[in-house]
C-alpha cells in the first residue's frame, strides 16, 4: 500500500490545533486589520511563531502546488507557514526549479499582503534569483501601485546589499521619496541602514543628496546607527512635512 501524500489540508488541520483567541486579538490589532488599515479584514488564529516554525519543519516535503494553496488561505498564519515553506523550498532547489518557484511567488503577491510575509521572503526569493540577472521585474513591481508589491521590490534589494550592491535600493528610495505610505518609508529606511553597515560613505553620499526631502520616518530608520550628534544633524535639517510613525 502506497504512503498517503501530505496535503495543504493536513497542514491547516495541524495549525488549527494551536489557535489562541487572546493572541489572535492582539495580532489583529498589531497587524492593523481594522477598517481602512493596511491589513483590513485579515484573519488571525493567534499562533505563535515557534509553532509555525515547527509546522514548517514537520511538513518540509509538502509539494509546491500544495504550498501555493496555503499562501492563498484566508488565515494569516496559514499564509505565513506557506510563505516560509516556499522560501525553504527555493533555498534547497536548483536553478530550473527556482524559476518555477519564482513564478508561483509572483502569481500570488496579492496574498503576500502584510509586512511580515514580505520581509521573510522577498529578498530570499526575488532578491536571490536576480542577484546575477537583469532586474527589470523588480522595477515593474515598484511601479505597480500595489503597496505589497512595492514593499517586495524594496526588500528584495537586501540580497544585493549583502553583496555591496547598493544601486537599486538607492534608486528605489529616491523613487519613493514622495510615497504616501509609511510602510514604504520604513522599508526604504531599513534597507538604507543596511547599506550603512556595509559602506557608510556611500550611504552618506546618498543622504547628503536626499536627507532634506526624505520622509522623516525613512530618514530616522536610515540614520538609526549613526553617532547621536550626526543623527541629530541629519534629522534637524529635514524639512519633510510627513510625521514619524511607529511600527514596521
Amino acid at each position: 500500500m502506497s504512503e498517503k501524500k501530505i496535503s495543504s489540508s493536513d497542514v491547516i488541520s495541524y495549525l488549527r490545533k494551536f489557535r489562541n483567541k487572546e493572541k489572535a486579538n492582539f495580532l489583529s490589532k498589531y497587524f492593523k486589520t481594522g477598517k481602512s488599515e493596511y491589513g483590513e479584514g485579515d484573519v488571525f488564529w493567534g499562533i505563535y511563531s515557534a509553532e509555525i516554525k515547527h509546522t514548517v519543519r514537520k511538513f518540509r516535503d509538502l509539494p509546491l502546488g500544495e504550498i501555493e494553496k496555503l499562501i492563498r488561505h484566508k488565515v494569516h498564519e496559514v499564509r505565513l507557514a506557506g510563505v516560509s515553506m516556499i522560501v525553504r523550498l527555493f533555498e534547497g532547489s536548483d536553478e530550473k526549479k527556482r524559476q518555477k518557484i519564482l513564478e508561483t511567488y509572483l502569481r500570488n503577491t496579492k496574498f503576500i499582503n502584510n509586512w511580515d510575509l514580505v520581509d521573510i521572503s522577498a529578498h530570499k526569493i526575488i532578491g536571490e534569483f536576480f542577484v546575477d540577472k537583469e532586474r527589470d521585474l523588480i522595477y515593474r513591481l515598484a511601479d505597480s501601485g500595489f503597496l505589497w508589491e512595492e514593499r517586495i521590490a524594496v526588500i528584495s534589494c537586501f540580497a544585493f546589499i549583502k553583496r555591496n550592491d547598493f544601486g537599486d535600493i538607492f534608486r528605489l528610495s529616491e523613487k519613493f521619496l514622495s510615497h504616501k505610505h509609511d510602510l514604504i518609508h520604513k522599508a526604504c529606511g531599513w534597507m538604507l541602514r543596511e547599506c550603512g553597515k556595509k559602506d557608510m560613505k556611500k550611504l552618506e553620499m546618498f543622504l547628503m543628496k536626499n536627507h532634506r526631502k526624505m520622509p522623516r520616518t525613512m530618514l530616522r530608520y536610515a540614520v538609526e546607527k549613526f553617532p547621536e550628534n550626526k543623527r541629530k544633524l541629519y534629522i534637524g535639517r529635514n524639512t519633510s512635512a510627513q510625521p514619524d510613525s511607529p511600527g514596521k
